[in-house]
């Protein structure tokens, strides 16, 4: 990608203040949060920002990026099937996380995206929820290929109340309807999914970044599948392409420890609360959305979006 990000070489790095009593359930939920360029980030990962910044990309590097809950494991998956030509064997060796490393994740030694990545042989394929403001300026100077994929919002705020669920460090995110008003004013982590589609959206005519759908995925994967072998300079033949529709069915991922995040310690995701791998489809927001709290979010969804040529399908 010949442009570079334009930004400044320190990133606005801030703790969240907020004027709650210590024992409100506002000031348990921002206790977790601090911000970055006025995204709502983990406290964890902005203690060592500064690695995510100056990472090092490589020419190679494949980068992956997504708003959480929008079928991030599913395309990574996808792509390591592409990068070890359908050897199923190879992808079952290793779970996800460490195969396609979270860049920016972050918790003191335990987890740790750069340093996974930088002991990583090349090529990379690195995981980011970051918008593209925020993903390190060498990405874009190396000119590195990237994958962007996106889901209708109203599935992704369901998706993403359930991880909030299920993930143990998390706060409670009160009813989904209270979660829903935050999801809508940006008062999650990395902020508003508004801003987040669009300004990877602006980005869509480079030819180092490929831009596609969850719906699109779901709809017909095959012809994905095929899209993401030619971006990726492999031949999409009949049967790669079978083996990698076969081994990233949502079935065959929801059974697969390496992929379904099982190997997490239970204090880290309780699966007894909600499964990592939930239900895997579009549409499943009318199980959750009252007729009041649609009408809103499709008021509020409309003034975001109207400036904006991106659309979505909320059900296919």
């Amino acid at each position: 990608m010949s442009e570079v990000t334009n930004k400044s070489s320190i990133v606005q790095v801030s703790v969240l203040v907020f004027h709650y009593t210590m024992d409100s359930p506002e000031a348990e939920y921002y206790e977790k949060f601090g911000e970055i360029s006025g995204i709502l980030m983990y406290k964890d990962f902005l203690e060592y920002w500064d690695d995510v910044e100056t990472f090092p990309a490589r020419p190679d590097d494949l980068v992956i990026a997504t708003y959480p809950k929008s079928g991030t494991t599913w395309v990574s998956e996808i792509v390591y099937m592409i990068y070890t030509e359908g050897d199923v064997e190879k992808c079952k060796k290793d779970a996800i996380f460490n195969r396609v490393p979270y860049l920016e994740c972050r918790k003191d030694e335990m987890l740790n995206g750069v340093r996974q990545l930088k002991e990583m042989n090349s090529p990379r394929i690195v995981k980011t929820h970051l918008p593209p403001e925020l993903l390190p300026v060498s990405f874009w100077e190396k000119n590195c290929k990237m994958i962007y994929l996106c889901r209708n919002a109203k599935d992704v705020a369901v998706s993403y109340y359930y991880f909030f669920l299920m993930v143990t460090a998390y706060p409670d995110p009160g009813s989904f309807t209270d979660f829903v008003e935050k999801f809508m004013e940006g008062q999650v982590p990395y902020g508003s999914w508004y801003d987040h589609v669009k300004s990877w959206w602006e980005k869509r005519k480079n030819p180092q970044l490929l831009f596609i759908f969850y719906e699109d995925m779901k709809e017909d994967i095959r012809k994905e599948v095929i899209k993401l072998i030619n971006f990726l300079d492999r031949k999409p033949s009949e049967k790669l392409v079978d083996k990698i529709i076969n081994h990233t069915s949502f079935q065959e991922m929801k059974n697969n420890p390496s992929t379904n995040y099982t190997l997490l310690p239970e204090e880290v995701m309780n699966h007894k609360v909600s499964p990592f791998m939930r239900k895997g489809i579009a549409g499943d927001w009318k199980n959750h959305f009252t007729v009041s709290l649609n009408e809103r979010f499709d008021v509020h969804y409309e003034q975001q979006m109207k400036e904006s040529t991106l659309k979505f399908r909320t059900v296919i």
